[in-house]
């Protein structure tokens, strides 16, 4: 494609965050640096300088203490950022107090609720004191097992109010999967729903609460939100008590911010915990605080007033992204539920409804609404929204068509892309620049990402691993008991001594992009060729009758062969004519060693909790090898759908 698929207007560039920062950088520095590139190239270069500049044009809450930026700067792991600087996360965060709405809720079609700026510091200022004199104190954990309701957010913001630190995974999780993470961090309180909607059902959780509770010992409170029903029938939960009650004894108050320094731990993030007990990620709260409001105000153009959606559980980062956008004075608008409600509509309803002004979503989605036939441009009022956001797994080309075709032509639409293990992102939107696609728009300022080939050598224009060269603030400050960080040096700088290896496999393109093709480590290798598994995704999924995909190379015969297992709308059965339709449209679109040699059909593809795929686990099941954590999984039942498989015997 020679031309992009979206350019901003002369008015969207003017009226940017990113043009106005540029500006000031121009104006204190001296610096040439005419346009994204090389503001890029510049914030390399100066790192100092560039987040010292961020922090300014942010106006970030807290103390610099000094000139001292970064310590330690050559060394990865181990730089040092803002070594004297305090600041409170939460303080950031509730820096606006008046009646504009802060919060807006769906539970489905069933719950609407609103919160406004000063409701919500109220409803903090409550949860702090009563967590206080509860004794929770700096450094202690604090657990939320909740769906994505406004009190995850309340409870957030009291918990680090106090300098605690917050962790949280979503209800659809097991009782050994909230052990897998909650048993490892040891919390001092637990603040749970009684329950929560999906599809239309109702889903009682008490019972998983009262299991859990059994075996986390630290634990001396249980907060019960009220969201099924008005009266959960606590006294099933030894020590339980209703979260208003709990506050009750109190008034709204000035909050007492506990400013730390600045690496504090603030979050505790799990990995996705798919080949063993997820790894428990800890990020400070200065490093998550500068990359979200970069990312926010800089990347996604976020300005006060902003209507904020992104589809999420509180078991994903994209949680801990989205509410931070309330450092920028944006309004969330929060979902919990089945993004496929009310005939698959629920999620541009809620847009169209509440005037959502950025829109974000994931990749599984977007795919999924084409699949079904979904055409907001015509069924929906949309004209709020500025921006799409697509994060989660790779956005094929043609998802870029659909988004353009059948959501919206004059839209920014930013695939973004970064993990739970850097709480942000390493690529994102450039809200000044064009989208071309198949394309991320831009690597994100700040971060020195690069693309390496297996010896270690940077590589344009072919594929190769995601790294970074330099660090940066939000990398993570460690992993939690892992006292001397062997963990956490074995899992992103063994491959590149001195590098962060962050196992995506990719390439940079010729606008300065980057295409993402999948995991490295679900990376196909048949005859010694590496073969990213969302380069067969991206063609299989474009024929009407395949839902989805995945695809994993099986050890056959001293070599490895490619298997691709799909999903089919509903009714119909994979025969040779379609076998030989999947293969001439992975042969015709990309190179004969993309084609599968075994194609088979199953009945559900297995994923994680935040929808990602798990080609390791099936890998693993198919050569009989255990699966080390199968509650990481939405639905593990359909592992056995890869077992023993006949057509795999020869």
């Amino acid at each position: 494609m020679n031309q992009p698929m979206w350019q901003p207007s002369a008015e969207r560039v003017a009226q940017a965050n990113l043009t106005a920062f540029i500006g000031m950088v121009r104006e204190r520095y001296g610096a040439d640096v005419p346009d994204y590139a090389a503001l890029h190239r510049w914030s390399l270069a100066e790192p100092e300088r560039f987040w010292t500049a961020l922090w300014s044009y942010c106006g970030v809450i807290g103390d610099t203490a000094g000139d001292t930026v970064v310590v330690d700067k050559e060394r990865m792991p181990g730089a040092k950022w803002f070594p004297g600087a305090r600041l409170n996360f939460a303080e950031n965060l509730l820096r606006r107090r008046d009646d504009t709405t802060a919060l807006v809720f769906w539970g489905e079609d069933r719950v609407k609720t609103k919160v406004s700026y000063a409701g919500l510091y109220a409803q903090v200022s409550r949860l702090a004191q009563a967590l206080g004199d509860a004794g929770v104190r700096t450094g202690d954990r604090v657990g939320g097992y909740l769906p994505n309701v406004p009190a995850a957010v309340v409870a957030m913001l009291a918990t680090t109010s106090l300098g605690a630190i917050w962790s949280s995974c979503s209800p659809d999780f097991g009782v050994q999967g909230v052990l897998d993470r909650f048993g490892q961090i040891e919390p001092k309180v637990l603040i749970v729903a009684d329950g929560y909607y999906y599809g239309g059902k109702t889903i009682d959780v008490m019972p998983r609460i009262r299991d859990v509770l059994a075996k986390l010992p630290t634990v001396e409170k249980t907060l019960i939100v009220p969201y099924l029903q008005a009266q959960p029938p606590i006294e099933e939960i030894p020590g339980a008590v209703l979260l208003d009650d709990f506050v009750a004894p109190y008034s709204a108050a000035e909050i007492s911010f506990e400013r730390l320094p600045f690496d504090h731990p603030l979050f505790i993030m799990y990995s996705s915990g798919t080949t063993g007990v997820p790894k428990c990620i800890v990020h400070g709260a200065g490093g998550t605080l500068l990359q979200h409001l970069k990312e926010h105000r800089l990347h996604t153009d976020l300005k006060p007033g902003d209507r904020l959606f992104y589809f999420t559980t509180c078991g994903w980062m994209m949680w801990n992204w989205l509410v931070s956008a309330l450092a920028s004075k944006a309004t969330l608008l929060l979902y919990d539920g089945s993004p496929f409600a009310a005939g698959g509509r629920i999620l541009f309803d809620y847009a169209q409804a509440e005037r959502a002004t950025v829109f974000g979503t994931s990749a599984k989605y977007l795919d999924a609404a084409a699949k079904l036939g979904l055409e907001p441009a015509k069924t929906h009022d949309l004209s709020a929204v500025k921006t799409i956001l697509s994060t989660g797994s790779p956005l094929a080309p043609e998802g870029f068509d659909y988004v353009y075709g059948n959501i919206k032509s004059d839209v920014q639409l930013a695939s973004i892309s970064g993990g739970t293990d850097i709480i942000a992102c390493f690529a994102l939107g450039n809200p000044i620049g064009p989208v071309w696609r198949g394309e991320l728009q831009c690597r994100g300022l700040g971060m020195a990402v690069d693309v390496f080939d297996e010896e270690g050598r940077p590589v344009r224009g072919d594929k190769g691993e995601l790294v970074c060269t330099q660090p940066f603030p939000s990398m993570p400050v460690g992993f939690w008991n892992d006292a001397d960080g062997a963990k956490y040096r074995a899992a992103y700088f063994e491959r590149f001594p001195g590098v962060w290896c962050h196992g995506d496999y990719v390439e940079l393109t010729a606008h300065d992009g980057l295409i993402i093709y999948g995991r490295s480590d679900a990376v196909l290798n048949p005859g010694g060729v590496r073969i990213g598994t969302a380069e067969i995704y991206r063609q299989v999924e474009r024929l009407d009758e395949v839902v989805e995909s995945l695809a994993i190379g099986q050890d056959w015969q001293h070599d490895v062969r490619v298997v691709l297992f799909v999903r089919l709308r509903e009714g119909l059965v994979l025969d040779d004519a379609l076998i030989e339709r999947i293969r001439a449209q992975i042969r015709d679109n990309t190179t004969p060693r993309h084609v599968p040699a075994r194609i088979v059909q199953v009945g559900d593809i297995p994923r994680t909790k935040s929808g990602k795929i798990v080609e390791l686990a099936v890998r693993n099941v198919v050569h009989g090898r255990p699966v080390k954590n199968v509650e990481a999984l939405a639905n593990p039942e359909a592992l056995e759908l890869y077992r023993n498989r006949a057509e795999l015997q020869s």
